[in-house]
């Protein structure tokens, strides 16, 4: 075992400043990652058909893909097209895109798994379907998605890692370039691993409370 106190001590700064790109990152995904799965759900469930069939190929490409993949076409296939993205703006594209697909499917089932009638019943009195989808669908639907979106967050959180392949400098990419210099593993990426899980930690007990107040309600 190569830990060090000293270096790992020394190496918790840098990896603060890392863990601060990583929020960032994950922060800025998950808001726009909630835009698109919120906007792709509604289309799913919108009786469109080419607005369900473009979605539902948009999701079958973002979750069949792997997210590294992705990744590294925006970052070195985008500029062969004359696109050249900064790296972050390629982190959170990536991300949000992926992570989107992901809640657009969340969204559908929630919304479908509130019981047909309330929508009939809401134009029985004279609502719009915009109307009745966000007065009685919606709220009905989101305490069912509330649970699986906290989990797709986490997911999100850990997938910022990916990112260090671009040379973005999150967490994981302080903890590689502090390796690199001091030669040794174990004591930095203890600090790394220690961080994620801080960061993942409060996530984690967000998730249980909101699936046990779901089961009891």
């Amino acid at each position: 075992m190569d830990f060090e106190f000293a270096l790992f001590a020394h190496s918790i700064p840098a990896l603060l400043r890392g863990a601060m790109t990583t929020a960032w990152l994950a922060g800025v995904s998950i808001i726009l990652a909630l835009v698109i799965g919120v906007l792709g759900g509604l289309a799913r469930v919108s009786g469109l058909r080419p607005l369900d069939a473009a979605m539902l190929a948009y999701v079958t490409l973002m979750r069949g893909v792997p997210l590294m993949v992705t990744l590294l076409f925006f970052y070195y296939g985008l500029p062969a097209l004359g696109l050249l993205l900064d790296g972050r703006v390629v982190g959170v594209a990536a991300l949000s895109l992926t992570s989107g697909a992901y809640v657009t499917e969340i969204v559908r089932a929630g919304i479908q798994a509130v019981d047909r009638g309330q929508m009939r019943a809401a134009r029985a009195l004279g609502m719009s379907g915009v109307l009745a989808m966000r007065r009685i669908v919606l709220p009905q639907a989101l305490r069912s998605v509330l649970p699986p979106l906290t989990s797709e967050a986490i997911t999100l959180l850990k997938n910022t890692a990916l990112v260090s392949v671009i040379a973005i400098p999150d967490l994981l990419r302080a903890g590689t370039d502090i390796m690199n210099w001091s030669a040794n593993t174990f004591s930095p990426f203890t600090g790394v691993a220690l961080i994620y899980l801080c960061m993942t930690l409060p996530l984690v007990a967000l998730n249980g409370w909101l699936e046990r107040r779901w089961r009891q309600s």
